[in-house]
């Protein structure tokens, strides 16, 4: 079955994945769009507000390493499956998280965006970790020490084994679950946490996949049947549903009522904590008749912006590039788009134009939780941060309440289906040695950071 925002691709095909940070091979080296901008970015002169975030961010399982409880872990080494390598060792986070926020501190960061990873916490149905948890205190900590925000997310994407095996976010009791898991976390280590989410992106499927139903995305290729079934097989499950794998609609659903449940926990250990969560946003033009475009925005943001209406403190935007949508979907980029290595268009004017989009829907103050781009070439990085502060700045200029700036990524790291190919990060990681490089990008965001303005 095809859908209409992908203009009647197959479920398989890689233009499903761009918002993923999936790719193979940087594209062009031509001159970036947007670089004038970049320069013109020095005349946005004065501050940013007073308490501006500026930081950096990664993700438990893309970064840890030996995630050996979760749903994904599980999907990356059985056969068949979809990931191109499996995360294995990760990047050495979980043992090497001091030397890394040390290194952001140093740049100048002010802000470090993680994730709590819930098969750590409660491996079993109900059995928690108290080394888990004390673990993660070390991490909060070691922020502490260096005067460094923390942005700490209950769930990025990633689930215990034993809750995918149940049916994941589809089936009835996961909100009470997850709002549980919530409730032990804030218990143990709400008071070291200046902001937390909820939910990384758990509109992606929506944004990837677009029309709704049993046949669409990933549900109607073959190998994913056959990826779930063998994970299902595994673990004894009647249905074995995770993250991107599983009925769209009930999914959503199911993080709908599970957004709204760890907020209530939460508020009720530690009221005056910051509880939100973040959504992918593309920069969607129309091409021609705008109708398209916006039945896609109702579908991939619209049920989101009125939860976070409704149970949330701030909201975070999440942009990498641009879609240009026409009457039957989603085109390809214009023939002469310099393409990044997660096949996405290099358009970092996006950013600007997603925050003004999110601002006319959400009446909460905006962080942008996720921006950057893969490359090889961190001059392109350098450029499109540049690019993407400017157009904050110039929000804010506008009377826009964006607070915060953090970059994705930290750090070089396990990019999902596509491995470790795409390279998001401010850090260059040798994964055999797993030496740490900062990178020049990193040093100019922390200039920005210092200077609190571009």
């Amino acid at each position: 079955m095809t859908d209409q925002f992908n203009n009647g691709s197959t479920p398989d095909n890689p233009r499903r994945r761009t918002l993923l940070g999936f790719g193979t091979a940087l594209a062009g080296a031509a001159m970036l769009p947007g670089a004038a901008t970049a320069a013109a970015a020095t005349k946005a002169k004065g501050p940013f507000p007073k308490g501006f975030l500026w930081g950096a961010a990664i993700a438990g399982h893309q970064a840890e390493g030996d995630n050996v409880n979760s749903d994904a872990w599980l999907l990356e080494n059985v056969q068949p499956t979809e990931f191109k390598e499996p995360s294995a060792a990760g990047v050495d986070h979980y043992r090497l998280f001091d030397q890394d926020i040390g290194m952001l501190a140093q740049a100048g960061l002010n802000t470090f965006r993680f994730s709590i990873e819930w098969a750590r916490v409660e491996p079993v149905e109900g059995l928690f970790s108290v080394a888990a948890l004390e673990h993660y205190r070390d991490v909060l900590e070691a922020c502490r020490k260096r005067g460094v925000r923390t942005m700490v997310s209950f769930n990025h994407f990633v689930n215990p084994r034993w809750f995918a095996a149940r049916g994941g976010w589809e089936a009835e009791g996961a909100a009470e679950l997850f709002a549980r898991y919530c409730d032990k976390v804030t218990r143990h280590l709400g008071h070291l946490i200046d902001y937390a989410t909820t939910f990384n992106e758990p509109n992606l499927a929506r944004l990837l996949f677009g029309i709704p139903g049993p046949l669409s995305g990933m549900a109607g290729n073959p190998r994913m049947k056959a990826m779930l079934a063998e994970a299902a097989r595994q673990t004894g499950s009647d249905k074995f549903s995770a993250w991107l794998f599983g009925d769209f609609d009930r999914i959503q659903a199911g993080q709908l009522l599970g957004h709204a449940a760890a907020y209530q926990a939460v508020k009720a250990v530690r009221p005056q904590l910051p509880v939100g969560f973040s959504i992918a946003i593309a920069d969607d033009q129309a091409v021609g008749d705008p109708a398209m475009r916006d039945r896609k925005r109702a579908i991939a943001y619209e049920p989101w912006f009125k939860a976070i209406n409704e149970h949330g403190d701030f909201f975070g935007v999440q942009t990498y590039t641009r879609e240009l949508v026409g009457p039957e979907g989603v085109l390809p980029p214009p023939k002469d788009a310099v393409m990044t290595s997660a096949h996405m268009e290099y358009y970092p004017q996006a950013l600007e134009a997603t925050l003004r989009y999110t601002a006319q829907h959400v009446k909460k103050p905006l962080y942008v939780t996720e921006n950057g781009t893969s490359t090889d070439d961190d001059k392109q990085r350098v450029a499109y941060i540049g690019t993407a502060v400017a157009g904050v700045a110039s929000c804010l200029k506008d009377g826009i309440d964006v607070r915060g700036y953090v970059h994705w990524s930290l750090l070089d790291n396990f990019e999902w289906i596509f491995g470790y190919g795409p390279r998001f990060g401010l850090i260059d990681v040798d994964r055999k040695t797993m030496k740490r490089t900062a990178k020049p990008s990193l040093a100019v965001l922390g200039r920005i950071a210092r200077a609190n303005g571009v």
